[in-house]
């Protein structure tokens, strides 16, 4: 350890924001273990790295007292004043002890201290910018897949086709990673190793590993940040995301709006030629997307959202928000969609419970 040592910390503190004598106070503290450990545990002592020259010294620190019981932590008056004729009893003094090998012992504690707190930072630094981006989307490559319990091995493709036996996926970010959890997966996605993709940070979590950031590709705040990414009347606010439903990798509802008459909100997100929506459409890989005007008058926002059917009529009880809906006959597997999907996304983006009637069936009075 010397001056160049101290130098190169002072670098650290330039380049990583790592304060110099921060760094020493703790390289003395790693030091003072050193000692013990190679010299004897039951000693007293400090260690003090000269701010100048990077010169560790070690001192014994004793206790002056007027019979001595241990020579290890106490030194009698007599002795004491030989150094500093002021002393008292009770008074503690230091002796330099320092042994000639240390210099050696302290290089490599040093060393070993400063790594720890490079990681430290590095580790801080990644929390700060991943904590601050939670509900933003980032673009990583698919890195590595967490193998399979069972010890097998299959194709990224077939793992992801294994429902409940989804892998977890981690994709490379640059300074670190971030993992894809099963639950977080669009079942439909056939995703393989190298593949770019963007995904939406849920959580950043502070480990003593360092931190975990857990993204997602099903929730449905990744298709809010790709409309405002891809429209930019929804990045300046000329128009409003009101609500989305989403079923990640089937079908999503996106109901939007705008308080200036002068713009359409549907056709701002459409884009020229589609050419926004299908942006958006490609990166969540085909899911079919349906973007509704929102309406402040429920008849016309239910009937908006059932979209692409078209709908006859709407009735709605503002108590049991119970919405019912009539369709022309040809239109009712549409407006119901397989397997009730597009009543239900409907439901849920307008927040009424939907009961859907052909034309045949209400003027028969079967509700």
């Amino acid at each position: 350890m010397n001056a160049e040592f101290l130098g190169a910390l002072e670098d650290l503190e330039r380049e990583r924001g790592i304060n110099k004598e921060v760094l020493l106070e703790a390289i003395e503290a790693a030091l003072i273990s050193a000692y013990r450990r190679h010299f004897g545990q039951a000693q007293n002592v400090r260690v003090h790295i000269d701010r100048e020259t990077g010169e560790p010294r070690v001192y014994a620190v004793k206790t002056v007292v007027d019979r001595v019981t241990d020579d290890r932590l106490e030194v009698s008056l007599a002795v004491a004043r030989e150094q500093d004729p002021t002393v008292k009893i009770g008074d503690v003094v230091e002796y330099n002890i320092t042994p000639k090998a240390f210099s050696r012992i302290a290089a490599q504690t040093a060393k070993q201290v400063v790594m720890q707190r490079i990681r430290e930072a590095e580790r801080g630094l990644i929390y700060q910018e991943f904590s601050s981006r939670e509900g933003d989307i980032v673009t990583g490559v698919i890195q590595r897949v967490e193998p399979l319990h069972d010890g097998g091995s299959r194709d990224l493709a077939d793992l992801l086709r294994g429902g409940d036996r989804h892998p977890r996926i981690f994709l490379d970010l640059g300074r670190t990673e971030a993992i894809l959890r099963p639950s977080d997966q669009v079942p439909t996605e056939r995703l393989r190793s190298g593949d770019r993709v963007k995904a939406y940070v849920v959580e950043v979590k502070k480990t003593t590993k360092g931190p975990e950031i857990y993204v997602s590709r099903s929730h449905p705040g990744l298709l809010k940040r790709l409309f405002e990414m891809e429209v930019p009347e929804i990045h300046d606010g000329i128009v409003e995301i009101k609500g989305i439903a989403r079923e990640a990798g089937y079908r999503s509802k996106v109901s939007v709006w705008s308080d200036d008459p002068n713009v359409d909100p549907v056709g701002a997100c459409v884009g020229p030629r589609g050419m926004r929506v299908q942006a958006i459409v490609n990166e969540i890989q085909g899911e079919k997307l349906d973007i509704i005007r929102w309406d402040p008058d429920p008849v016309r926002l239910v009937a908006n959202a059932l979209s692409p059917a078209k709908v006859t009529s709407v009735t709605v009880d503002p108590e049991t928000r119970v919405a019912r809906v009539v369709v022309p006959d040809y239109q009712l597997s549409l407006a119901i969609g397989k397997d009730g999907q597009n009543a239900r996304l409907a439901a849920k983006l307008t927040g009424w419970k939907i009961d859907i009637r052909s034309e045949s069936q209400a003027e028969g009075g079967n509700w």
